[in-house]
């Protein structure tokens, strides 16, 4: 099958993949102790011996909603840049606020993957519609753009009947943005009565797609929709691919990203198909983010994609990971539900059910072990350990292996609210 590839690295046996990340981990972590937050988390560490997923497991997590008061404690990037402020390119600003560096490297965000698997190539025009205002998605694109040769019209958001007269006046082959907003505009077009054929392909990303709202893109003029998984702080972290237009299952990972699916709450990984919660490092030198708790949701998918690329696949967002919940007026965390289950080697897997009404409410932890029949003891030290942890009341449920669903929920609320 006659698949095109923007390199070589995207067709490596896996096994040579993943030794060239292993080589590369003692130097990522060498360049973080440049950083003086880095330093604080990494004191302890040799760079050197930070070679293997089993040691790189052993770090601690770095999480998004941590961010906020890390760089609050130590403007303005929380000390975990590598180069100085005053030699970055751009500095943005998120809402929350949280502020996202960005280096002087060609295609900082590695844009140039997802683009070249859209099927863009070296003077195809693309029209970009994510925002230019304080935020980097426009600039991911922008890089990636010019690493393939592509010129790029400045769109950003709003001003529908501009967007459509650009379009029609300058033949972009391709649109990004967010789906709804190119929902908006074929809408806008249609109304107007404005041919806008020339754009066939859409990379799309900053909130879901849908199949129905995909379907509906490809059925209004755009046949080619990928979509890409990606966050301001890292940039691009996976993206689907295509064969002859045809999309193929799940969303391949960069080249320079190394992921971690974890039990949410902790930063344990998880067996390969597991739901989690998604961590990645960063193989950046100037903002190289190690063990980067995004706070989604996926699972790995086995296997190679169709596409001929090697590297692991991810299935896409599955939700958030921060499941924290209040029962009677105290917060419960899914950390504390992993700390409950490690006080135990025979659960398995763990999931804390909060059921009742509000003011009326029951937790009830279902739990995975070998011999549900048997577990009587068991049961009752488990009720201890909720009390020691939670300072709440909870009861047990013994499970058999395999029971709980496979949606990565460590904390379920089934509350009734009416």
């Amino acid at each position: 099958m006659a698949t095109e590839y923007l390199d070589e690295l995207e067709t490596r046996d896996p096994a040579q993949r993943e030794h060239a990340l292993m080589q590369k981990l003692p130097k990522l972590i060498a360049v973080a102790r440049l950083g003086a937050g880095w330093q604080a988390q990494l004191q302890q560490v040799s760079a050197g011996e930070i070679n293997s997923r089993a040691a790189l497991a052993q770090l601690p997590v770095t999480r998004k909603s941590a961010l906020k008061d890390l760089q609050s404690a130590a403007p303005p990037f929380g000390g975990l840049t590598a180069t100085e402020t005053r030699r970055l390119r751009h500095l943005f600003m998120s809402p929350g606020p949280i502020f996202d560096p960005e280096g002087p490297g060609d295609d900082w965000w590695r844009y140039a993957r997802p683009l070249f698997a859209l099927g863009l190539r070296e003077g195809h025009i693309i029209q970009n519609c994510f925002s230019y205002h304080f935020t980097p998605a426009a600039f991911m694109v922008e890089g990636g753009a010019l690493q393939l040769g592509c010129p790029v019209i400045p769109a950003g958001i709003g001003q529908t009947e501009m967007q459509v007269q650009a379009i029609a006046s300058l033949r972009p082959q391709a649109y990004t943005g967010t789906p709804s907003f190119l929902k908006i505009i074929i809408e806008k077009a249609h109304e107007l009565g404005t041919d806008i054929s020339s754009m066939q392909k859409a990379l799309v990303g900053a909130e879901a797609l849908p199949p129905s709202l995909r379907k509906w893109l490809q059925e209004n003029g755009v046949p080619q929709v990928l979509q890409t998984y990606g966050s301001a702080d890292v940039g691009n972290i996976a993206y689907e691919t295509m064969t002859d237009g045809e999309i193929h299952p799940g969303m391949m990972l960069d080249e320079d990203i190394l992921l971690e699916i974890v039990r949410p709450g902790t930063g344990d990984p998880v067996a390969e198909g597991e739901v989690g919660e998604v961590v990645v490092t960063a193989f950046n030198p100037d903002y190289p983010l190690i063990r980067f708790a995004t706070g989604d949701l996926s699972a790995v998918l086995p296997g190679i994609s169709p596409c001929g690329r090697t590297n692991t696949r991810i299935k896409g967002w599955m939700g958030r990971a921060d499941q924290t919940t209040k029962v009677r007026a105290m917060f419960v965390h899914p950390s504390q539900v992993a700390d409950i289950a490690r006080r135990h080697p025979a659960i398995k897997r763990a999931r804390l059910v909060i059921s009742g009404e509000m003011a009326n409410d029951v937790m009830t932890l279902m739990c995975e072990v070998d011999d549900p029949a048997a577990g009587a003891a068991l049961s009752t030290e488990i009720v201890a350990s909720i009390r020691d942890v939670t300072k709440l009341r909870g009861e047990v449920q013994l499970l058999q292996p395999g029971t709980l669903p496979n949606d990565g929920k460590v904390i379920e609320d089934a509350r009734k609210y009416e």
